[in-house]
């Protein structure tokens, strides 16, 4: 049996999936990012191929880099988009969908999926932090909340406080601001989750999300935001089966098993 790996080194996490000849997940890990990529690369590889028993990644028969750091990952036999990548997860995971909005720790991507699994269309906003996984981290630090007790606060609220601000610098002072004034949490964190989803309706739409999406990245598993969409984008949000965070780690290996059978059969 050969194994296949994919390692998607991203600007917060960096998360690594092997995949058997089947294409079943045989380990998975993801790990703080560090600041050198490839120190982040090498750490996420030493823990997926132990815990998949394996020496360590020069036993795996193909592995793809992909990610913010993609061109640091060792021994990676080549590097693909994340974007491509996470069309690839998505579409080994749940075939119907067809249209993503991945929020990463520094930008947003909304992609259109192709019935193979390609890449149809894709949107991205990396010019700003606002809506991103380092925004949502800023917001957590102003509620002084974790991040899954952040992304469940806004479930609760009644009413909705809006925030105007579009920086995250500036919604961090805003913020700050309406729990200094014994605003309800509950109701600020609303008006977060809101403007976020607002955000991604851009590119939901580029995305040519119809009746449904499903997002990828850290942030799927904020429960308040995926509310928040629901509610802005009039669409619904595709839990997946698989942690969506894994999804571009996953394509990554996907396409390196799909390459590596490839070279096997030749």
């Amino acid at each position: 049996m050969q194994y296949y790996g994919g390692c998607d080194v991203g600007s917060t996490y960096t998360k690594a999936v092997i995949l058997d000849e089947t294409g079943k997940i045989v380990a998975d890990t993801t790990i703080r990012s560090k600041i050198n990529s490839e120190v982040s690369a090498t750490l996420a590889m030493e823990e997926v191929c132990k815990t998949a028993g394996l020496k360590d990644s020069k036993e795996l028969a193909y592995l793809i880099g992909t990610g913010y750091g993609r061109n640091k990952v060792p021994f990676a036999d080549e590097n693909i988009s994340e974007i491509s990548c996470h069309a690839m997860g998505v579409h080994i995971t749940n075939p119907d969908v067809k249209a993503i909005i991945d929020i990463g720790g520094q930008d947003v991507k909304g992609i259109s999926i192709d019935t193979d699994g390609t890449v149809k269309n894709f949107a991205m906003n990396d010019k700003c932090a606002a809506g991103t996984g380092r925004f949502y981290e800023a917001m957590a630090r102003s509620f002084e909340m974790t991040l899954p007790e952040f992304s469940k606060l806004s479930l609760s609220a009644k009413n909705v406080i809006p925030i105007t601000a579009q920086c995250t610098v500036f919604a961090e002072s805003e913020v700050i601001t309406l729990v200094g004034e014994g605003k309800p949490m509950d109701e600020i964190a609303a008006g977060i989750q809101m403007a976020v989803a607002k955000r991604c309706f851009v590119m939901a739409k580029k995305a040519g999300a119809v009746d449904s999406i499903t997002l990828t990245g850290g942030c799927a598993k904020n429960d308040g935001l995926k509310q928040a969409i629901e509610h802005v984008l009039k669409l619904k949000v595709v839990e997946l089966k698989t942690d969506p965070q894994l999804m571009g780690a996953l394509g990554a290996a996907e396409y390196a098993r799909q390459k590596g059978m490839a070279k096997k059969s030749a």
